[in-house]
């Protein structure tokens, strides 16, 4: 059953109740929560994702709901725990859905230590894996969603989730979260995208998310092997500029761009020298899906 078979009054019933348990990359997730919203963002951006049994062990619970009664009417906010933590403080009752995804990505950098955690947006092409990391602000995500666009699968905007013993990359494909005015730059891609409720005012600005591709939540199982990773920047106005990286300069830019590695300690060590040695590394700057895609598939080529 995916969550496109229940109706939005049968989710929003399982949300308030049972929970919805989901999969997210090699986990699964209940999520709980008593706000309509929740349940029609998920009824919208996760419709393809399959609702798992609720027989199977779920890793984590994650729970978004009012602060408290009071609250609900008076500059209402909500709250998010999981498994009874709250790592996050409070926030208006309209940033709910950007708090969910938040939420989740907190829970795999911080608990998935069966993995190497990288901050990257990741894309797949036959099997092989492409990786993009950089730090906040570099226009990742959004070329991650230009690529899903130029029929690449998804598999992360925000986290790559190694294997710690086969160097493969396990995908997530949840949806992908846009700023300001990516927004409307990945709204004119393709009029067949789908873009989730515009929330403003966040700590980031204003946050919207677009589904993930049919194509890319159906191979939730299957995993990739990684053959190059790109630190990308944009930089408006920009000529195209593309340079390969050295293994060691590489290695040291990973580590500082993994939420893990502190806590893997060698393990993180060894995964990321593996990491490099199946991959050609390069760092690119440019201004434009039209520059920046085709040196993608150029480089692509080469490795």
């Amino acid at each position: 059953m995916r969550v496109a078979d229940l109706s939005l009054t049968e989710l929003d019933e399982r949300l308030k109740n049972e929970g919805l348990s989901l999969p997210c990359g090699p986990f699964n997730v209940r999520i709980k929560s008593g706000l309509e919203t929740i349940a029609s963002s998920l009824n919208r951006l996760y419709s393809d994702f399959p609702v798992s049994d609720d027989k199977l062990f779920v890793d984590f619970e994650v729970k978004i709901d009012p602060t408290s009664r009071l609250r609900r009417y008076v500059r209402p906010q909500v709250t998010l725990s999981c498994d009874g933590r709250q790592p996050f403080k409070p926030l208006p009752f309209s940033q709910a859905f950007p708090m969910l995804e938040w939420g989740l990505n907190w829970v795999l950098s911080s608990h998935a230590h069966e993995h190497l955690v990288i901050h990257a947006a990741v894309v797949e092409r036959d099997g092989r894996a492409l990786l993009l990391a950089a730090d906040p602000g570099s226009g990742k995500s959004t070329l991650c969603a230009a690529l899903v666009n130029a029929r690449w699968r998804l598999l992360s905007d925000e986290l790559a989730l190694v294997d710690l013993k086969s160097g493969e990359i396990y995908p997530i494909a949840r949806p992908i979260s846009l700023k300001n005015q990516s927004i409307d730059v990945v709204r004119m891609l393709n009029n067949q995208v789908v873009i989730g409720e515009v929330c403003r005012d966040t700590a980031k600005g204003d946050v919207a998310h677009v589904k993930p591709s049919s194509a890319s939540v159906l191979s939730l199982g299957v995993t990739a092997i990684p053959k190059l990773i790109i630190f990308p920047k944009y930089s408006a106005g920009s000529c195209l500029e593309s340079e390969r990286v050295g293994k060691a300069h590489a290695h040291a830019e990973l580590t500082r761009h993994s939420f893990n590695a502190p806590v893997l300690g060698g393990e993180a060590f060894g995964a990321i020298s593996s990491l490099l040695e199946k991959s050609d590394v390069f760092r690119a700057q440019y201004s434009s899906f039209a520059q920046i895609i085709p040196e993608i598939d150029r480089l692509w080529q080469l490795s």
